[in-house]
């Protein structure tokens, strides 16, 4: 068996143990277990992986290209995503923030329903088509966030390590943690916040970010990541943070678990079309016509082309988004990466 094919099934097996595992979990215990895991990561989890991966992170050389990459992906993807549910819902789909009510998602409650159910004109809430269904503001919000950040830390990692090597970790790291995390837990927060709990003002968004801990946790990595900690703490931070990643695979597993159908199925298609296949290839080209070339480059187009992120998901049980196509484009995507990793390597490998 080819070197290359032996490492990606052992990368596959090592993954999807920990998500079996959660599956598993899922069926025997309370469905109240994966709420309070989500807000236990959120708040304490991910913060600490953060701050223990940034310690080790070697952020000297050109790898900036790699960051800038990434918020070039990430604001690509939004717009993609952005335009998919205006073209969707037409000129009157497109609101303020929230992208209006057009779409072909699930129906909205309250007086929009009333309104189509009872049959009574209503100037200000157009009755949709059979074409242009209604889209709440949760799966908005969940649509969005799928396209835009890709799970390229607790993927991401073990993916370019199996398939590229250490030498150059640390432009996957400079990705996801000055790209992606900020991505996720700057404006992936405010977006949450916006479209799930209904933050209406500026500034009941701006306080949203402002608390939120993993942004805390990077920044108080980079003040201190060169202070000098002893060999137990140093340990007891690493296993911290990989214990976070695997987690996460159980948190996804735990929610794999209770999906009970497939509803979201095409919303979670085309979000996965965006993330997975259109932003990496075409950026993936934009960056070989500038120069970038080699392992750089397929550093950068595997993590471009990672499943949505965890955060995603983290985001969508603490704020109270749409779960159910977050999960979907979740488990989707992560089985479609067996798929796609190999297009990727001969497209842009060494």
């Amino acid at each position: 068996m080819p070197p290359l094919v032996t490492q990606l099934l052992e990368l596959y097996l090592r993954l999807g143990g920990s998500v079996l595992l959660g599956w598993i979990l899922g069926r025997q215990l309370p469905k109240v277990v994966p709420a309070y895991l989500g807000k236990f990561l959120f708040w304490i989890g991910v913060p600490i992986s953060i701050f223990a991966f940034l310690r080790h992170a070697d952020l000297s050389g050109p790898i900036w290209i790699a960051s800038v990459a990434a918020w070039v992906a990430i604001f690509f993807g939004a717009g993609l995503a952005w335009i998919w549910i205006a073209l969707q819902g037409g000129k009157e789909g497109i609101g303020r923030w929230g992208l209006g009510a057009g779409g072909w998602g699930r129906l909205t409650g309250g007086q929009n329903n009333a309104h189509i159910s009872s049959g009574s004109p209503n100037p200000q809430s157009p009755i949709p088509n059979t074409q242009s269904l209604l889209w709440s503001k949760p799966t908005q919000g969940s649509f969005l966030l799928a396209s835009m950040v890709g799970n390229t830390g607790y993927l991401g990692y073990p993916v370019t390590l199996a398939l590229v090597g250490s030498q150059y970790f640390g432009w996957a790291l400079f990705y996801d943690l000055l790209g992606t995390t900020l991505g996720a837990y700057g404006l992936g927060v405010v977006l949450a916040a916006r479209f799930g709990m209904g933050a209406q003002s500026h500034w009941k968004i701006l306080q949203a970010v402002v608390i939120n801990p993993a942004l805390w946790s990077f920044a108080l990595g980079l003040v201190f990541r060169n202070l000098p900690l002893s060999n137990p703490i140093e340990e007891s931070l690493r296993l911290c943070g990989w214990g976070a990643v695997a987690l996460s695979l159980v948190l996804i597993g735990m929610r794999l678990s209770q999906l009970s159908d497939w509803d979201s199925l095409g919303q979670a298609g085309v979000s996965l079309g965006i993330k997975m296949l259109l932003v990496p290839m075409l950026l993936g080209i934009g960056l070989l016509l500038l120069g970038v070339s080699g392992s750089p480059l397929l550093v950068i187009v595997l993590q471009m082309a990672m499943p949505p992120a965890f955060a995603t998901l983290i985001l969508a049980e603490a704020y109270d988004l749409d779960r159910n196509l977050t999960v979907t484009a979740l488990a989707v995507g992560s089985t479609g990466l067996l798929f796609t990793l190999p297009v990727w390597l001969l497209l842009f490998g060494r």
